[in-house]
């Protein structure tokens, strides 16, 4: 087991992780903010979905993740389409010129880690993306609930704290 110094210089090094989310979102184009463009990593991840599902993934309420929502739609990114099983719900997917976004988006942030990472190796490069995994899945899904891929999988389940009061 580390040291607990060397667990508070990780949560330190970690609330610092802002920084390079700020460098990356710099190379997303002005009218797309970073809301969007995780709404369309998401439906690419995994598929059309409802907004509910999509609230979920993204761990945000329905309020934002429809105003996220909403700017997509308005630039042909993705589509609203009527639900066959529930015609009252809507079923959102990717657009093509949404899929030529994201991939404009993907090859920016290659060549930024590329250019920022410049004097750092391959392994260097790769025992970063290990550990980065390695931390996430250890850290698990942190949200009251759990999602596994599979239609209609997230459930919620009780939060402690709320049980507690």
């Amino acid at each position: 087991m580390a040291a607990k110094s060397q667990y508070a210089e990780l949560a330190r090094q970690l609330s610092a992780i802002g920084a390079v989310k700020r460098g990356l979102a710099r190379v997303l184009p002005p009218d797309c903010p970073g809301g969007s463009a995780a709404v369309m990593t998401l439906l690419e991840r995994h598929g059309e979905m409802r907004m509910s599902r999509l609230a979920d993934l993204l761990a945000v309420n329905m309020s934002v993740t429809s105003r996220h929502v909403a700017h997509a739609v308005e630039r042909g990114w993705i589509e609203r389409v009527a639900d066959l099983d529930d015609r009252r719900s809507r079923i959102l997917r990717l657009t093509p010129a949404g899929r030529e976004l994201l991939d404009e988006l993907a090859r920016r942030t290659t060549e930024t880690f590329a250019r920022v990472l410049s004097d750092w190796t391959d392994d260097e490069v790769g025992q970063l993306n290990t550990m980065l995994a390695r931390l996430r899945e250890n850290f698990g899904d942190c949200r009251p609930g759990r999602y596994d891929d599979s239609p209609g999988s997230y459930t919620r389940t009780p939060s402690t704290s709320a049980q507690e009061t």
